[in-house]
């Protein structure tokens, strides 16, 4: 099973259209830094300390020494701590990086770490049957409204007009 690791802008889109739940459902080992943990409001930590107790989701915590490596590293200035964790676990674990955040994205492509984001994420979920293609579309219109990130991006906007169009069956 592949890992993941998923910071904290996957983790929230995920919780304001109600597919957490769906990310587990994917076979992924999915993981996460207790620093992006601690960046989300107790009530999504909440459902993912659910997924935590039963296994589903592991968390790390980072040790001083791997601070002091993770420090070493060559990262962007506008990439934050909790984003550099996520990058350094990817790395030290051989892991794919779940992330919308373009900085993170791109540091991984450079860094030679697999990547992906909230489109990857809906084609798996459709691809498996977690999610009817209908339920993707009125989800994904939902994150288009709602997420800024999604707004102004003139190929992000046409890969989701893709999609928009396949899944209105």
């Amino acid at each position: 099973m592949k890992i993941a690791i998923t910071d904290a802008c996957i983790f929230i889109d995920l919780y304001e259209l109600k597919l957490t739940n769906h990310l587990f459902s994917l076979e992924l080992d999915i993981h996460t830094s207790l620093d992006v943990f601690n960046e989300l409001y107790p009530h999504q930590q909440d459902v993912l300390s659910a997924f935590h107790s039963v296994g589903k989701l592991t968390i790390h915590n980072i040790s001083a020494e791997d601070r002091i490596n993770m420090q070493k590293q060559d990262y962007p200035k506008s990439l934050s701590e909790n984003d550099k964790t996520v990058l350094f676990l990817a790395k030290k674990i051989d892991a794919m990086v779940l992330s919308s955040d373009k900085v993170v994205r791109n540091c991984a492509k450079k860094k030679c770490i697999e990547y992906h984001g909230m489109l990857w994420i809906f084609d798996r979920l459709t691809e498996c049957g977690s999610l009817s293609l209908l339920d993707a579309a009125a989800k994904l219109k939902i994150l288009i409204q709602t997420n800024i990130v999604y707004q102004n991006n003139t190929e992000l906007i046409m890969e989701m007009e893709k999609r928009l169009k396949n899944w209105k069956i």
